[in-house]
This record gives C-alpha cells, structure tokens and sequence, in this order.
C-alpha cells in the first residue's frame, strides 16, 4: 500500500449509522413537510443490512504540496458497481425505502432523472436490496430519465440482463437537451403518481429533492474529523466538481452538525467549486453573475484563448464545450446558496477546459496513483471525467492565486473508464433501450 495512503473505511454508513439517522432527523425537523416521500429513517442494522451498506467505503491519501499548498484526495469512488459518490445518498434512499416497505406493506417505484450517475448508483442499490433479501423485486422498483447523450455512461447489470427485472426497472430516454430529463421526472410525478397508486397500489417517490441527498453525503464531514484533523491554526477547502453541488451540502451540513457538538473547535472550511464551459452557472453566479470572456483563436495553435480573467480557462478547443455530460444542470436552484455559503466561509470557483484536463492529464495521473487510484494511460478510454476535472481544477486555481488556504481535501467524486463497465444498449429507432 501507498505510504500516502490515508485511513480506509469500508463501510462507512454503517459506521457512522447514528450519526446518519441523527442527519435524517435534521433534515426532517427543518425541511418543508408533506412531500409525500417515506419517512426519513433508516432500517434497523443487522447482518443483512449491513450488507447492503458495505459497498460505502471511503479513503483518503497526501497527495504531496502544489506551491506551497498541501492537497489530500478524498476517494468518494470505491464502490465497484457505480465508481461515483452517488452510491451514499442512493444506498440511503433505498434504505429508506426499505424501512418504508417494511413497516407500511407499500410498493414504492423511485423516480429519478439522471445524466447517468444517480441512474447507475440507484439502480446499483435497488438491485442491492433485492439481492441481499430486504425485499422483493416487486416491492421495490425503479425509472430512469435520461438524456440519449447520456445513455452510453448508465452502467448495464442485472436490472437490465434478467427479462423480469427489465420489465419492472424502466430506463426512459429523452432525444432532446439533457437538462430537460428534470422537467419531464417531475411532471410524470405529477401526473402519473395518484392514478398509478390508485389502480396498482405502487407510489411513486421522485428522490431528485437535495434533501434526500444531504444527509448521506454528511458522512465526508464525520470521516473528515475523525481521520483528517485540520493541523492548529490551518485553514481549509474541499475542492469539488459540481452540476448543482449537493455533495458540498451534505459535506456542509455534516460540518454544521459536528460544530453543535461540545467541544467543536474547527472552522468552517471554504470550498472551491470546478466547473466546465458548457454549464459554469454555479461559478458564474458565485462570481457576481460574470459572463465568459471573450475568446479568441491563436493565429499558430488554433486553440481559443483569453487572458483576461482567472476564474475562465486560459485555452480552449471550444468557448462552449462540454467534457462529460454528467455536468448538465444549466442554472441550478441551489446556485444562490452556495455561492451565499461560499461568501460566508470563503471559497472560490474555477472553469475548466478539455484542452486543460488534457495538457495537465499525465501529472493528474501520477497524482492519484498515490492514492492507489488507477486512471487509464489513454485518456480517450475515460467516461466519467470528474476527478480529472477536480484535480485540474484545484491545481490552476492554487497557480493563478485562486486559493486562500493552507490545504485542499479534493473531493474523488466520479472516475470510470471503458474497462470497468458494460453501457446499457444505445436507444433504437423503434423504442428505447433494452433495459
């Protein structure tokens, strides 16, 4: 094992579970009531349980000082089914939902919509509860919404192989803009639920809400204190790349929960958002609303570049282009708050590009191989490019005198590549895909 390497927890839901539920009871003790979701509990922890959870695991790794700046990767990527963050909040929903069936006897279809991740995370754990026997294929189900841009990135497995968990496990492809798949979730929430509950006894539950996504995501903030203590006198950021940033808010309200506790020193730490061209909304709003600056194309290299503003990529091989469709939300609801909370505790925002990612990918790679995080030689081979984004970003940000901190914990949220996973089929004319 790397000598960089940090505590490994395999199974952190299940050690933090007290702690957990505590979250689930904030959330709904200061949340808006009467959203018809099942209660915020969790199902009791034995063996069976425990097992479902044990895909939770987390770790983190010293990356080494980036001008002066200490960096510690913290891998939110150690589930194997799905290689993202979404695995936390996605086992809680579930194991919600699993104390719901239990107690109630009511069927329960989630409903999501998905540039890929939550889809494959969801689905991951909806087959996880069937198969370590909390319930049955019937009592629970689940309905993707994604974009075809995305479809290729949802990860094929049993929930679409096995013709009876096909049937009762939808994946349901949108051909127009991807941030759209939002809009037609919710409206078929909307739409669909009461009469489906009324004629086949199953409710609907449409988990896009940030508040089914905070409380599990608090289990950054617990790991955070009990394995990296911030040195005296030392002043701290997460670094994340983000579409709406509910993983910060977990990680946020998880810090303010430990701040309640007696004898909480810490300060609240700053946070440095990373984003791309196509949708930099949550930067941009951070930044006072500030709009790109204008590119133009070098004579000699051909790519599109500006110097007139830090927060923007110095180069670009597009001023409009996209590096992974998974950051796809365009003006995101909780854009104001965050930038509200950044401008409470400190933080700041950085715009990356693919030409960026590219130029900085091999030093990236070295980095978290530290961690014992693997990226493929060739980066043409990567899906899920948010660990690259989040790397690059803080590295830059540090360089153009972006950051104010002593440290940055760099938030692992999502890496994949061609060999760790089977797409589901692309969507055909006649229908969607097989799934």
């Amino acid at each position: 094992m790397s000598p960089c390497r940090g505590a490994v927890l395999d199974n952190a839901i299940a050690h933090y579970y007290d702690r957990i539920q505590s979250a689930l009871d904030h959330v709904r003790e200061h949340g808006p009531a009467g959203d018809g979701a099942p209660e915020q509990r969790l199902p009791q922890l034995d063996d069976a349980t425990r097992e479902f959870f044990a895909v939770s695991g987390l770790a983190s790794a010293f990356l080494g000082t980036h001008h002066g700046v200490r960096l510690i990767l913290l891998d939110l990527m150690r589930n194997p089914g799905t290689r993202t963050t979404k695995t936390f909040a996605s086992l809680v929903i579930v194991g919600r939902a699993v104390r719901h069936i239990r107690e109630t006897g009511e069927r329960l279809m989630l409903l999501t919509p998905s540039s890929a991740n939550k889809a494959t995370a969801l689905r991951s754990a909806v087959l996880r509860a069937v198969d370590t026997g909390l319930v049955t294929r019937d009592q629970l189900r689940i309905a993707c919404v994604v974009p075809e841009e995305s479809v290729a990135k949802v990860w094929y497995s049993r929930l679409a192989a096995d013709p009876a968990l096909r049937e009762r496990n939808p994946v349901v492809v949108h051909d127009g803009p991807g941030a759209a798949v939002k809009a037609l979730a919710q409206e078929g929430a909307e739409t669909c639920a009461a009469e489906l509950r009324q004629v086949s006894g199953v409710r609907i539950w449409h988990t896009l809400d940030l508040d089914n996504y905070r409380a599990a995501d608090t289990v950054r903030a617990f790991y955070e204190a009990e394995f990296l203590p911030l040195p005296d006198r030392g002043t701290r950021w997460h670094a994340h790349a983000v579409s709406s940033a509910f993983g910060l808010f977990g990680h946020h309200l998880g810090t303010r929960l430990l701040a309640a506790e007696p004898g909480a020193r810490e300060a609240p730490p700053g946070y440095l958002l990373v984003q791309h061209l196509r949708t930099p909304d949550m930067v941009q709003d951070l930044h006072a609303g500030s709009a790109p600056p204008p590119y133009r194309r070098h004579p000699v290299s051909g790519l599109f570049v500006q110097n007139a503003n830090p927060v923007f990529p110095a180069a670009a091989f597009d001023p409009h282009e996209s590096i992974d469709p998974t950051f796809y939300t365009e003006r995101p609801a909780t854009a104001p708050r965050m930038s509200a909370l950044i401008r409470e505790q400190g933080g700041s925002g950085i715009v990356v590009s693919l030409h960026e990612c590219l130029a900085r990918y091999a030093q990236v790679r070295a980095l978290v191989a530290q961690a014992d995080v693997h990226l493929p030689a060739d980066p043409q081979k990567l899906r899920e490019w948010s660990l690259v984004m989040v790397v690059t970003g803080t590295l830059l940000a540090v360089e153009r005198g972006l950051v104010r901190a002593d440290e940055v914990v760099l938030h692992g949220s999502g890496s994949y590549d061609a060999d760790d996973y089977t797409p589901l089929p692309p969507p055909t004319p006649s229908g969607p895909p097989d799934s």
